[in-house]
């Protein structure tokens, strides 16, 4: 890559970081908010829930509604509404102002990522895209390793609205290295709401956005319950279980940097055996429970393999809609942080369930169960792709020995 293309990856990157610590950040104040705005910690923890059900719902529509726009100002100008959105929400004094400003944010975070993903993808060669992409993505993941904990502490040390000012403070540095490094000549795409919106009903896309849905589900089908379950199954003294959170999230790094050198290399028919192979380490943690170290050790391979699809599946659904939707590519690219959303809230629902109905053990194999599917759907999406394959090549020889003849 050339060195603009080096700087522009990193902007993107603090991007990430910076939206991916105002997200989660929350997470660890909800008994500040609760306290400070008498509210019940159920209520304080809906902000979560809204948060995700508004990126899953508003995501796919403002991006297709901003596609037609210039990725520069456009970039720009959404940055400056999600910085808008943090210091409302260091300013809210109640429960609904709280929530508002929070419905916005995660919007307006759905679409950067999305346009993120777009700017990353369309400014490097073919080959390098999958690490440019795995780059970005790791965003997400340094900031639950160190934005989020950074954050908590803030948050818990001056008040949780102190949290959201340093968010916005985050926000405002990446405005100004957008500003410096968003090349100024991406074009939007001329195209009406209502083709772009054909995309989701495209049943190639449909099995594909249920991928990566079905492969985070999976995982945290376990890692909603993972404090519960080293407390009361592995026996996980309590002052270390945040110890064991960090060391999960500093593995989820290289699972983000294999993703990317798997994306590079027709990372969509290796993804088969990725998601049998999840299946196996969330499986064998039932039957490694009974001890710390092996337990820990099938914890570690959980995260290690966590984020390995991210990459692979951002390009195929790109490519896909440059296939068939090439005017919906920017809604292409917001489909994979809608999916992983939506696999979230599917997998912390069935790992309630679970843990209600069952043994707490028993998400594990639960979990692997869910990532059998994610493999399914896998070989379904990669065999048809081979006999499209298959058909264009036909074509081709058909057409060929037509003009031979002619």
């Amino acid at each position: 890559m050339s060195k603009q293309q080096k700087i522009l990856t990193l902007n993107l990157f603090l991007l990430t970081f910076v939206l991916g610590t105002s997200e989660f950040v929350i997470v660890g104040l909800l008994a500040e908010v609760s306290a400070d705005l008498h509210i019940s910690i159920s209520s304080a923890g809906a902000l979560v829930s809204a948060f995700a059900i508004s990126f899953a719902i508003g995501t796919p529509i403002l991006t297709a509604l901003f596609s037609r726009f210039s990725k520069y100002p456009l970039m720009l100008s959404l940055i400056a509404v999600f910085i808008a959105g943090n210091i409302i929400t260091a300013l809210s004094d109640s429960y609904a102002l709280l929530l508002v400003s929070r419905l916005i944010t995660a919007v307006v975070t759905g679409v950067l990522i999305a346009l993120a993903m777009a700017v990353g993808s369309e400014t490097v060669s073919a080959e390098k895209r999958g690490t440019v992409i795995s780059i970005i993505f790791m965003g997400f993941t340094i900031a639950s390793v160190i934005g989020v904990p950074l954050g908590t502490y803030i948050g818990q040390w001056g008040g949780w609205q102190l949290a959201f000012w340093f968010t916005s403070l985050l926000g405002i540095i990446s405005l100004i290295a957008s500003s410096a490094t968003i090349p100024k000549g991406l074009k939007g795409t001329q195209s009406s709401l209502k083709k772009q919106i054909g995309l989701l009903t495209n049943s190639r896309i449909v099995i594909a956005f249920f991928i990566p849905a079905l492969s985070i589900g999976a995982t945290y089908t376990v890692y909603t319950y993972l404090t519960p379950l080293m407390q009361d199954v592995l026996l996980v003294p309590e002052h270390h279980i945040s110890l064991v959170f960090l060391l999960y999230g500093v593995v989820s790094v290289f699972s983000t940097l294999i993703g990317g050198k798997l994306a590079n290399r027709d990372g969509i028919s290796k993804l088969r055996y990725v998601f049998l192979i999840q299946a196996a380490i969330l499986a064998s943690l039932y039957v490694f429970s009974n001890s710390i170290v092996t337990g820990l050790i099938s914890i570690s391979f959980i995260a290690l393999i966590v984020y390995v699809m991210n990459s692979t599946m951002q390009l195929y659904f790109i490519d896909l809609a440059d296939k068939h939707y090439p005017a919906a590519k920017d809604l292409a690219s917001s489909l994979t942080p809608v999916s992983v959303n939506v696999g979230i809230a599917l997998g912390s629902t069935l790992g309630g369930i679970v843990t209600t109905q069952r043994e707490l053990i028993d998400i594990s194999w639960f979990g692997g169960i869910v990532a059998l599917a994610a493999s399914l759907l896998t070989f379904i999406s990669y065999s048809l792709d081979r006999k499209q394959s298959i058909h264009v090549k036909k074509s081709l020889v058909g057409d060929t020995c037509h003009d031979s003849g002619a």
